[in-house]
C-alpha cells in the first residue's frame, strides 16, 4: 500500500515513516501544499495523511481542492488542532478520518488499517459503476444494458478507471498501465483515447462519466 505523508516536521515525518515502512506500507513524504499537489500528478496513492499547518497554505484548502476535483482517495488528517470544532470541521471537508496530535503511532496505525480495509477491490470478475457494466471473464462492456464495441486498449481503460472510481488518475500512471512502453507514448495519444470513450459512454447530457482535471489526468465520475 502506498501513502502519501504530508508534514512540515521532518522528525515528525521520519518517524512515522520508519514506523509504517516496518509494516510494509510504501510512505512518501512532502512537506508543503506545492509539493503534496506534485506528487499527486506523478503517482496514485491508497491514503493519504495530512497535516493542516503547513508552510505554503492550509491543508484544509488542500483537501477542499483534492474532493472538488474528484480525488477520493482515503484522508485522515493529522494536526495540532484539537478542538471539537476542528474535527467536525476536517470532517465536514472531506477527510475520511481526524487523528490530533499528540498521538500514539500504534492508534496511527490501527486507524490507517480501518480505512484502507475499506478501500480493498472487490475480487469479482464483473465491475459495475453508474450505468457501465465490465465483464473480465466474457470481455465485454455494457451501457445502461446494451453492449458497446470496444478496442483491446478501450476495454484496459474502462477497467482502470471502474477499479478506480471517483480517483483522479495521473495521466503518467494511466499510460504506465495501459501503454507497456509508455515512455514513447505521444503526449496527444491518451486525449485520443478518452475521446473516443467519451464518445461512447457520456451519452446523457449534463451527466459526464468522465471529467478532465488539468494539468493532472482524468477521473471517472
Amino acid at each position: 500500500m502506498k501513502v502519501l505523508f504530508v508534514e512540515d516536521k521532518e522528525r515528525l515525518a521520519n518517524f512515522v515513516k520508519q514506523g509504517m515502512v516496518e509494516q510494509a506500507y510504501t510512505v512518501h513524504c512532502v512537506s508543503s501544499c506545492a509539493a503534496a499537489r506534485q506528487a499527486l500528478g506523478e503517482n496514485v496513492f491508497d491514503l493519504i495523511i495530512l497535516d493542516l499547518g503547513l508552510p505554503d497554505g492550509d491543508g484544509l484548502d488542500l483537501l477542499s481542492e483534492w474532493r472538488k476535483n474528484a480525488f477520493n482517495a482515503p484522508v485522515l488528517i493529522l494536526s495540532a488542532r484539537d478542538t471539537v470544532e476542528d474535527r467536525i470541521t476536517g470532517l465536514d471537508r472531506g477527510a475520511d478520518d481526524y487523528l490530533p496530535k499528540p498521538f500514539s503511532l500504534q492508534e496511527l496505525m490501527a486507524r490507517i488499517r480501518s480505512l484502507l480495509r475499506r478501500q480493498l477491490p472487490s475480487k469479482d470478475s464483473l465491475l459495475e459503476h453508474r450505468s457501465i457494466k465490465l465483464d473480465l471473464l466474457c470481455h465485454t462492456v455494457h451501457l445502461s444494458g446494451q453492449r458497446v464495441d470496444v478496442t483491446s486498449r478501450e476495454f484496459a481503460l474502462v477497467e482502470l478507471f471502474l477499479q478506480n472510481p471517483g480517483r483522479v488518475l495521473p495521466r503518467t500512471f494511466i499510460c504506465q498501465r495501459i501503454w507497456e512502453e509508455h515512455y514513447d507514448v505521444d503526449t496527444n495519444l491518451l486525449d485520443v483515447y478518452m475521446s473516443k470513450l467519451r464518445a461512447k459512454f457520456d451519452t446523457t447530457p449534463g451527466q459526464p462519466l468522465f471529467k478532465t482535471v488539468r494539468g493532472v489526468g482524468y477521473a471517472m465520475l
